[in-house]
């Protein structure tokens, strides 16, 4: 199967030259990377990535930022963090694919203090609104997997049924996998959507984990 076949489709190529700051552990026969901050926390991100894997150089990349925003971050489970480094408050944040698995993650596990689901595809069901804490979710204006509609649905069910806080943000005119990319891979127009996301996505992970 080539990229082009993917659901998921945006151009990777020119990223495959990122190798990252972090490092690859190898726990509870899970292999994972982690990075982190150049100093001691007790804060920590799990990254759910998108369906090209943990080793994909933007998901490096994008855990890497985290990291430099004081927060230790890796792909792999809670246990790791809290055996392995000592971890109190826990966070998640999820791409694509791993969007969908942070949605599903904080209607499941409260011990997760914050989520960020980025242009995860929405599953309706009377079950998948009920958070159990702060969830952030990202998409793109034009999105070809996910349409407006189905966000709008979104945000009416969480009225309905949620009891935390919680926020939905569309960026305009960006596509699939806009939160991950670096500058130079974008075109200029698209630059500052791109940085206000992250911006936006370590505003509330400060906002519920770090203060």
């Amino acid at each position: 199967m080539t990229s082009k076949d993917l659901p998921f489709q945006y151009d990777i190529g020119r990223r495959s030259n990122y190798v990252g700051r972090g490092k690859e552990i190898h726990f509870d026969n899970i292999n994972a990377y982690v990075c982190q901050p150049d100093y001691d926390t007790n804060n920590a991100v799990i990254l759910v990535h998108d369906i090209y894997g943990w080793q994909f150089p933007d998901t490096r990349y994008i855990t890497d930022i985290f990291a430099s925003n004081g927060y230790m971050t890796t792909a792999v489970f809670m246990k790791c963090l809290k055996e392995k480094y000592k971890a109190m408050k826990i966070g998640v944040v999820g791409f694509s694919w791993g969007g969908m698995a942070v949605h599903h993650l904080m209607l499941k596990n409260p011990e997760l203090k914050a989520g960020i689901s980025d242009y995860g595809i929405i599953r309706d069901s009377e079950d998948r609104y009920n958070l159990l804490n702060p969830t952030f979710f990202i998409f793109g204006g034009n999105d070809h997997t996910i349409s407006p509609e189905q966000v709008t649905l979104l945000e009416r069910k969480l009225k309905d049924y949620c009891t935390v806080d919680y926020k939905i943000k569309v960026y305009p005119g960006q596509v699939h996998g806009f939160a991950q990319c670096k500058p130079e891979d974008m075109k200029p127009k698209d630059v500052p959507f791109m940085e206000e996301a992250r911006m936006d996505m370590i505003d509330w992970l400060n906002r519920y984990i770090m203060f």
